[in-house]
């Protein structure tokens, strides 16, 4: 018996066979494609993603003969899909989290005054990372499609009111608040669609999905639909909040720090919704079926592995990921070598959405080596930003694919000055996802058996001296500063 985990990122899709006791049985990914039709905008074609989701899926009941009892779900925030609500067709590609199209937009609300407003409900910003703008984006550039969203043709929804609608067969258009979160249209106080949010950004209501609990069931998969399955769909949340779930961050105070395609560091602050004014952003981190809404403070970085992604598939410096951390650790340093890899912006605490990428400090001296090593520490400066902004903190749990990397891991705790803490499994994101969904169906009883089922695999504990570190992330933030900016 074991839950199916659902993890729809931004390259790719992870499908997880989670046990009882918290372990993989078996595992599928496959990835999709990644669209960049001008310079700063971000595009994904959703039924590459379903038939990504499909695939992934496929592997896991091909490797796996046991019995699956339900489906949890979790996907990449902001990122937003119109699709015909009878025929599941797209009329166009996904705008992506990482796209920088609506910078004007945001600028325009700005200007007009609405961000304080904004900021109070939300407990955002206006950045061109949350979907509202794209909305806007869409009705004031796309006319002809935006007119059958307001007739009620198109859904519009994020990417897990997608799969759900594709595995359903369109029977069900849902969300949930972690997602609806990020959106710029909830109302965070009282974790509901807010009427006033809808008006500004031009968004008609009707097209929006319902809110539901985080784990419980919500609907059920169509078999001729989804891979020959019928089975409860009792768990959704979006990556980061799912990583946090996964992590059993589950009292105030816990931080996860999730190295993805960019990297997302969440606290858990409880009941108690709480604000910054250092850059982080207030964001829901679910709500139980008895609607009780737990909250959280986060720093989203928008480029961290994607820069490793860059650094394989853009410069061809590396052939895998997995490579860097040998190749970077043929150098004892950088030699003075930085990336700020602000490829798509800068998110937190710096939020500047006309920045760009920038290596500085080349020599003839500098080598292939040197480039991989300072995006590995341009990873550990990025976190140590977010969490110098947050309550003081003695250790970081950390997950995702890049915290398989060793040398990362220590040049993060040696930036931080504390101990850092990789788990067994590191799949985080879906294993938050199996965790909520098997909440929902029973599987475990309360959160207390969820934290039985998390193990360490290491810790890495600071070995630089202090006066090295900050040289070397003093070096690190004025580089920042110049590459602010730019576009």
């Amino acid at each position: 018996m074991s839950i199916l985990a659902i993890d729809a990122g931004t390259t790719g899709v992870t499908a997880l066979a989670v046990t009882p006791e918290g372990t993989i049985a078996a595992r599928g990914y496959q990835e999709f494609a990644q669209h960049f039709p001008q310079p700063g905008w971000v595009e994904h074609a959703p039924e590459e993603i379903w038939q990504a989701t499909l695939e992934a899926t496929r592997e896991v009941l091909a490797a796996y003969d046991g019995e699956l009892t339900a489906i949890g779900i979790t996907n990449q925030r902001e990122t937003v899909m119109l699709w015909d609500r009878e025929t599941l067709g797209s009329p166009r590609r996904a705008i992506v989290w990482q796209d920088r199209r609506t910078a004007d937009i945001c600028e325009r609300l700005r200007n007009a005054g609405h961000e304080d407003r904004v900021r109070e409900l939300t407990g955002l910003r206006l950045d061109p990372y949350f979907s509202a703008t794209k909305l806007m984006w869409l009705a004031e550039h796309e006319p002809n499609t935006w007119a059958l969203v307001t007739s009620g043709r198109y859904a519009i929804g994020t990417v897990e009111s997608y799969l759900v609608a594709r595995m359903t067969r369109g029977t069900w258009h849902v969300t949930d608040v972690s997602n609806a979160c990020r959106t710029l249209l909830l109302d965070l106080s009282t974790g509901d669609w807010s009427e006033e949010l809808c008006d500004l950004f031009g968004v008609p209501r009707d097209a929006l999905p319902e809110i539901v609990p985080n784990w419980g069931e919500v609907g059920v998969t169509d078999p001729k639909s989804f891979c020959g399955l019928s089975l409860p769909i009792a768990g959704l949340a979006g990556d980061q909040q799912s990583a946090l779930f996964g992590q059993t961050c589950f009292d105030p105070g816990e931080v996860k720090c999730t190295y993805g395609t960019g990297s997302f560091i969440l606290t858990n602050t409880g009941t108690t919704l709480e604000r910054s004014d250092a850059g982080l952003l207030s964001t829901a981190a679910w709500r139980s079926p008895d609607g009780e809404l737990t909250y959280a403070l986060e720093g989203s970085i928008f480029v961290t592995g994607a820069a490793v992604q860059w650094l394989r598939d853009g410069l061809q410096v590396v052939g895998s990921a997995s490579e860097t951390a040998a190749i970077a650790g043929t150098v004892d340093s950088s030699d003075g070598v930085v990336f700020v890899p602000a490829l798509t912006g800068l998110g937190a605490p710096h939020w500047d959405p006309q920045a760009r990428g920038m290596i500085i400090g080349l020599t003839r001296g500098t080598t292939r080596a040197h480039i991989v090593r300072a995006t590995l520490e341009a990873i550990a400066f990025e976190v140590r930003d977010v969490l110098a902004t947050m309550p003081e903190v003695s250790r970081l749990k950390v997950d995702g694919g890049a915290a398989g990397n060793d040398l990362l891991c220590q040049l993060q705790a040696d930036q931080l000055g504390i101990t850092v803490e990789r788990p067994r499994i590191v799949d985080t994101t879906a294993l938050g996802a199996a965790f909520l969904a098997g909440l929902g169906t029973g599987v475990w009883d309360s959160t207390d058996d969820l934290r039985q089922t998390w193990q360490l695999d290491r810790d890495f504990t600071p070995a630089t001296d202090r006066g090295k570190a900050e040289a070397a992330h003093a070096r690190w933030l004025e580089a920042v500063e110049r590459s602010k900016g730019w576009a």
